[in-house]
């Protein structure tokens, strides 16, 4: 599989995407030629700057005026009307489609009558259809995106002032990782934020691979002290089967009440942990104690320490990150008496019933756990 990792370190816009695309290798004249077929009447081009010392590629839009503001069926329509592959139509429509639902709930209007206003206009369009097909010609096949830098300040729109991250950007990063770092300025726009938030698999570590090209995407203006530009590192995915990195979040508590951290596990578990477990220990002046630790995606750390911020007793956290590896696997249903139960089967052939299906027919048909895990044992061996 090919990986395109999105390095936000400046931000994040639809026009330094583009040019990060055709810094890695994505053919410019094959591009431009695509995104004609729009029949919106602009030309495109791309040039080469510096931006902080760093050699990157501008995308350019030239069109007479902005164009007419546009409804979401507007653009929708001229997706589909165009000569772009099909898989191109399909990822752009989904991040207008994105964006618009962003837009309307933004501004309590029903979705059909948003005005896109600037991102409605031409080179908006272009950036996005752009992107989506830059990314179809270099085989990436999987998008992943760094914690994206925001930036700051305040921004003149049709709505007047407001503040950065415009309202759109903050609500289609929502759960996403983000940060503001540099100068007061806008760095991520709404269109860079609909593309990465409709087309990212995950967001946070670049995932491992084998670099194949690196792309940089310039920014409009220079910025003091960075290098205004997105970079884009192409590569064949090299990670290790079920390979992920993960936070762990780690508690030393020696004055909770059993009852108390039991409830915590719970909300831990229920809030999306990937495992969450409680160690005894001794502490310092023989204090026995629990180590209370959590398995976490990096996107949702944040919210987990809150968790136990406020479900315990304990005023700080270890936080750090590994690599969790499990066996491929996949599952397969079998039929007892008393209904279904999934098992999961690894890639080396080991297998074990799903303990909430079989603790779920246990309780609704009285028999004991053991008869029904043992029951879909059985079944299994009897049909692989």
């Amino acid at each position: 599989m090919r990986l395109g990792y999105l390095d936000a370190f400046s931000g994040i816009s639809g026009d330094m995407l583009v040019g990060a695309l055709v810094d890695a290798g994505a053919d410019p004249t094959e591009l431009c030629a695509a995104l004609d077929s729009l029949g919106t009447g602009a030309r495109f081009r791309f040039e080469r700057v510096m931006r902080g010392g760093l050699a990157a590629i501008k995308f350019q839009v030239e069109a007479e005026g902005s164009g007419p503001w546009r409804h979401l069926g507007d653009i929708l329509r001229l997706i589909a009307d165009s000569g772009l592959p099909g898989r191109v139509k399909h990822n752009a429509s989904k991040v207008f489609e994105r964006l618009g639902a962003v837009e309307a709930a933004i501004h309590q209007v029903p979705v059909e009558r948003v005005h896109f206003h600037e991102v409605g206009a031409v080179d908006s369009i272009a950036d996005v259809v752009g992107a989506c097909l830059g990314f179809e010609l270099l085989g990436v096949e999987e998008i992943h995106c760094s914690p994206v830098n925001l930036g700051g300040g305040v921004i003149q729109t049709s709505h007047g002032t407001l503040p950065v991250p415009a309202p759109a950007t903050a609500a289609l990063l929502k759960d996403k990782p983000v940060y503001a770092e540099g100068p007061t300025v806008e760095l991520t726009t709404p269109t860079g934020a609909a593309v990465v938030a409709a087309l990212a698999a995950a967001f946070g570590p670049m995932p491992a691979m084998t670099l194949r090209a690196v792309g940089y995407g310039a920014g409009s203006r220079e910025l003091p002290g960075r290098p205004n530009v997105l970079r884009l590192l192409v590569g064949e995915d090299n990670r290790v089967p079920e390979a992920t990195l993960i936070s762990v979040l780690e508690a030393n508590v020696d004055d909770s009440t059993p009852e108390v951290l039991a409830y915590a596990l719970e909300r831990l578990l229920e809030a999306g942990a990937l495992d969450a477990t409680l160690e005894p220990l001794y502490m310092k002046k023989g204090r026995p104690a629990l180590l209370l630790r959590v398995l976490a995606r990096p996107e949702d750390q944040e919210r987990l320490a809150e968790i136990i911020f406020a479900e315990t007793s304990t005023f700080g956290l270890r936080l750090y990150r590994a690599e969790r590896r499990v066996r491929a696997r996949h599952s397969i249903e079998v039929e007892l008496p008393e209904g279904k139960v999934r098992i999961k089967v690894s890639e080396d052939g080991r297998f074990a019933p799903e303990y909430e299906d079989c603790r779920r027919l246990a309780a609704a048909s009285g028999k004991p756990l053991r008869d029904i895990l043992m029951e879909a044992t059985l079944a299994y061996w009897k049909n692989r």
